[in-house]
Parts: structure tokens; C-alpha cells; sequence
């Protein structure tokens, strides 16, 4: 049984209304030994309809976070992290960013293309398919080569999951040679990439990443996976987690990793 989330968000990430302590709770009757919330904080997100600016009250969350901490201490492991939303224009500010907390954990994620976010219909229709999914690695291969203040990088093909597009098909050989120097680079700064589940809550084949990616990951010698429901709502934690040993499994991972004052630790399978 996997017994640690290591992707979670509440209200104090702005696409989230879920109380702390009441994922807290729901995680405590999941039977999770630890969490990790993972608080988004993408700095210059462009203006949108909704008026969300993704950027998290660092000295609430905190306060919050250490309060339940010391509160469920004998039920559950609760730890200090942070989603980075990173473009190549902010990656100075994230670093400074990062390095005003002793955060245990920090996820590094591409959100944001051209002032674009692939959740939003527009970026598929400004960049269709394939062309898309490129522009969005090419913006990760931007930020790996210059930022190294993560732990890991989050659902490295986030943008995969909008294609709206039934024709479409992932195949890694139509990005090898981009996606191989993004694994490589990762795998030489000593950080590592998550699996994510929330490529199955919205109905894909695969969490995010796609097993292609996965599996190169492991060839090329990567080693640190971090395990996250991506959950925003206490129903989503550790969403479908029941289904992950056998899929990592059978794409010869054995071990997941959790994080602790930024130092990795590997869990077997």
C-alpha cells in the first residue's frame, strides 16, 4: 500500500476551497502515514475570467500548516512543501522564493506558455496538438536548464491532458530528442520527477507522465519518484494510489521517494 501523497492543495492555493484540516482528516482515514501540501505559488500568472493569481499567503499557510502539524502529530506525518509554476521570466524570483523557507519539498511545474495555460481552450487552439505539446517541452527544457531549486518536476506532460484532439496519440520518439536532454538534465542536477494520478482522474491512459516517459526516465538512470494525487479536494487524495504498485511495477520501479528538509528517501514498493 503506497501511504504517502506527496501532491496536495487546499484554500491556500487559489483552485482549491478545501480546508487543510480537512484533508488532514480525510488522509488520516485513508490510512496515509504522510502528506506533503504542495501550495501553488506561480509568480506573473496571467490575468484570467475567475481572478486567480496563484500566489500563496506563505506566512498563513505556514502558520496553519505547523499548527496541525504539532496538532495530528501521533496520527499523521504532515510536511512543508511548495508547487513552483515556472517560466523562463520568473525563474529569479522563484529562486529567491524558495530559498526564503526551509521548505521540505518543492515541485517544480510548467503551467504557464506564452502567457498561456494549456488548461484553457485557447492554448490548443493557438498551438494544436503535437505543435503544443512541443512549445510546452521546450518551455521545461527552458527552466531545467537554468533553475535547479526543486525537488522534483511535477506532471511532465501536464498539457497533455487538455489536447482535445481524439486523433491524438502520444508517442515519445516524436519528442525524443527533446524530452531525453530534459530527463538528463534532471538526472544531473540530482532532482527527479513525480507521478502524478491525476492523468487518471481525468480519464487518461496513464498518470502523468506518459509510461514512455517513465520508462525513459529509468533507462537513462533516473531514480527519485515522488508519488501525488494532484488532490485539490479531500475526495481526491490518493486517487486511485490502489492502482500503482502493479503499473509501477511493471515498468521496473522499485522504489518511491519522500522528501524531508529537501533530502530524498526511498521507499520500496
Amino acid at each position: 500500500m503506497i501511504q504517502a501523497d506527496y501532491h496536495l492543495h487546499t484554500s491556500f492555493s487559489s483552485d482549491s476551497n478545501s480546508s487543510m484540516e480537512s484533508m488532514i482528516l480525510h488522509g488520516i482515514s485513508l490510512g496515509l502515514k504522510t502528506i506533503c501540501f504542495t501550495e501553488h505559488h506561480d509568480i506573473d500568472y496571467p490575468d484570467n475570467p475567475e481572478h486567480l493569481d496563484f500566489l500563496v499567503d506563505l506566512p498563513a499557510y505556514k502558520q496553519q500548516l505547523f499548527l496541525l502539524k504539532e496538532k495530528y502529530q501521533n496520527q499523521i506525518e504532515i510536511n512543508f512543501g511548495i508547487e513552483l509554476g515556472l517560466m523562463p521570466s520568473t525563474l529569479s524570483k522563484c529562486h529567491d522564493f524558495a530559498e526564503s523557507e526551509a521548505f521540505d519539498f518543492i515541485i517544480g511545474s510548467t503551467h504557464i506558455v506564452n502567457h498561456l495555460d494549456p488548461y484553457d481552450s485557447i492554448y490548443f487552439e493557438t498551438y494544436p496538438s503535437k505543435k503544443g505539446l512541443k512549445r510546452y517541452f521546450e518551455d521545461i527544457l527552458n527552466n531545467v536548464s537554468s533553475y535547479k531549486d526543486y525537488s522534483v518536476y511535477g506532471h511532465l506532460d501536464y498539457a497533455a491532458r487538455y489536447i482535445n484532439d481524439e486523433h491524438f496519440q502520444f508517442h515519445y520518439k516524436d519528442f525524443g530528442d527533446l524530452l531525453d536532454t530534459i530527463l538528463k538534465q534532471i538526472i544531473y542536477d540530482g532532482n527527479g520527477i513525480e507521478v502524478n494520478t491525476g492523468g487518471w482522474k481525468y480519464g487518461m491512459s496513464d498518470p502523468n507522465p506518459h509510461h514512455e516517459i517513465l520508462q525513459r526516465y529509468l533507462e537513462l538512470g533516473g531514480e527519485i519518484l515522488t508519488l501525488g494525487s494532484d488532490g485539490h479536494c479531500p475526495e481526491h487524495m490518493a486517487y486511485d494510489f490502489q492502482r500503482l504498485p502493479e503499473y509501477l511495477t511493471s515498468l521496473g520501479v522499485k522504489y518511491y521517494t519522500v522528501y524531508r528538509n529537501q533530502t530524498p528517501e526511498f521507499i520500496k514498493l
